[in-house]
């Protein structure tokens, strides 16, 4: 049989587009730290060197700025005068100023003097400035590489679920594992059956979400994750599968999303 379009692929993810919503840029923009956290690294990579790039060059050209209005560039070999910022005869040197002051190399060179009041509140400015831009791009930078998606790559899951006796009862089952030798914290595993279904009513649900019992009035949906372990749903009287036969599992069009949660360990 040819495969289905599935509503989520082996490796979670979802394949599911919007359309038709109006606004969704400006909804994407209001929450801008998350949908930056979202791009791709490329993306992330090209924003941050962009906006450090952009940051720098105003800053420079601040700086560059006041030294043209006070005179500075051309009095900064008199002795006699006292610029604003010492030894910057141009651009370049302001640049480099301003990341001797950025990065706190601070090589001695150049230095703001007590005659300049606007490049001392340039100078707060930038410290302010500058403490934002960090803050906002480092935290984003940490948190992408902090995602669990990653993580996800040592979770094994069983290829295909099977359906069979056990303990007396017809049970679907599938098979979990961890990788790794540090723990899932808190782990915890549900299973929901994606279907269309027609209420009494008339009403079409192209994607109605049943919830399968996998334990939880029992507890065993809470699992000590340490060995691979084969998770079960009885196929009782409750069940979604509990009217179907064999030959309609073939036929019917649905599909079960397995999510496991917890904790990791090393990073919480």
């Amino acid at each position: 049989r040819g495969k289905r379009q599935r509503f989520v692929d082996k490796n979670g993810r979802c394949n599911v587009q919007h359309g038709n919503l109006g606004g969704e840029s400006s909804r994407y923009l209001s929450d801008f730290f998350t949908t930056l956290v979202d791009l791709k690294w490329r993306w992330n990579l090209f924003i941050f060197i962009l906006t450090y790039t952009v940051a720098w060059l105003f800053m420079a050209s601040m700086w560059w700025v006041i030294a043209y209005m006070r005179g500075d560039l051309n009095k900064a070999h008199d002795d006699s005068y006292t610029p604003c910022v010492a030894n910057v005869y141009n651009f370049p040197s302001a640049f480099l100023f301003f990341i001797e002051t950025e990065a706190t190399i601070g090589y001695g060179y150049r230095y703001i003097t007590d005659k300049c009041p606007e490049g001392i509140i340039l100078f707060l400015f930038q410290s302010i400035l500058g403490s934002i831009v960090d803050a906002f791009l480092i935290g984003c930078m940490f948190i992408k590489m902090s995602q669990p998606k990653k993580r996800a790559e040592t979770l094994m899951f069983s290829e295909h679920a099977a359906i069979s006796m056990r303990d007396g009862k017809l049970t679907l089952m599938f098979r979990v594992g961890n990788l790794r030798n540090s723990h899932m914290v808190s782990a915890q595993i549900r299973c929901k059956l994606l279907k269309s279904r027609q209420t009494p009513e008339g009403e079409f649900l192209p994607l109605d979400q049943l919830e399968l019992d996998v334990g939880f009035s029992t507890g065993a949906d809470q699992l000590f994750l340490v060995s691979p372990l084969t998770i079960c749903h009885v196929i009782d009287a409750k069940s979604p599968f509990y009217e179907l036969s064999q030959r309609s599992m073939h036929t019917e069009q649905f599909e079960i999303v397995v999510i496991l949660e917890g904790i990791v360990e090393t990073t919480g």
